[in-house]
């Protein structure tokens, strides 16, 4: 399990993990446990009221530690991000976008999508802060889009590590339609290896008709 509370944010996380994948985290405001597959709640369960006392000692040690340090504040990390589809992207079908947000410290971070420069609120959701061996954190944030070829999107992300918010842009692959010259220049030649195809076969054709072209077999003398 992973436990973690932030005097600056007011606000703390409970997640249990298995092999570096969370299983489930306890949501603190409605007081319940999710699951990241709800699958997994059928093989088992946990009471959120454990994951509430694990933050609030958190909370008692933190101050503890915060009295006896003098207050000293940790260092922000610059934080890396991709943007990327979950599928292969088809324009006019459904599909997802993710931004992964890695080497973040302290965990502390806002995402916003934006379509064409706007905000986005619809089809968005988002992992909790994931540990790593480093005492770093990962969090990922999905938008479920449309593909189309006229959108741009970007995912905004806002931390102390950054001078200024970050955008990572994405936009859809869209091919560059021939020009007519292309397409003229391509069907000729297209055309003309069949036309040379055509001649070629029909030589042989008329090789293999002639008297003597074909091979002679001599009998025994």
């Amino acid at each position: 399990w992973h436990n973690v509370y932030q005097s600056y944010s007011t606000a703390g996380q409970y997640t249990f993990e298995f092999d570096g994948d969370e299983e489930f985290y306890v949501d603190l405001q409605k007081k319940e446990t999710i699951w990241r597959l709800p699958e997994f709640s059928t093989f088992s369960g946990f009471d959120p009221q454990g994951g509430l006392r694990e933050v609030a000692t958190a909370k008692h040690n933190q101050d503890v530690l915060i009295k006896c340090s003098n207050c000293i504040v940790a260092v922000s990390e610059v934080p890396e991000v991709t943007v990327f589809p979950k599928s292969h992207v088809e324009l006019g079908q459904p599909n997802t976008l993710i931004c992964a947000m890695n080497n973040i410290f302290p965990p502390v971070v806002n995402i916003t999508w934006l379509s064409n420069g706007h905000p986005v609120t619809e089809g968005v959701s988002e992992t909790s802060f994931l540990s790593k061996n480093d005492h770093s954190f990962l969090k990922i944030s999905y938008l479920t889009f449309l593909a189309s070829a006229d959108d741009i999107y970007d995912c905004r992300v806002e931390h102390w590590g950054l001078d200024e918010p970050l955008l990572k842009h994405w936009e859809p692959e869209v091919p560059t339609p021939m020009s007519e010259l292309t397409e003229t220049v391509v069907c000729a030649l297209g055309l003309a290896v069949g036309l040379v195809g055509i001649v070629v076969g029909t030589v042989f054709i008329i090789q293999g008709l002639r008297p003597g072209g074909g091979s002679r077999h001599q009998g025994p003398l």
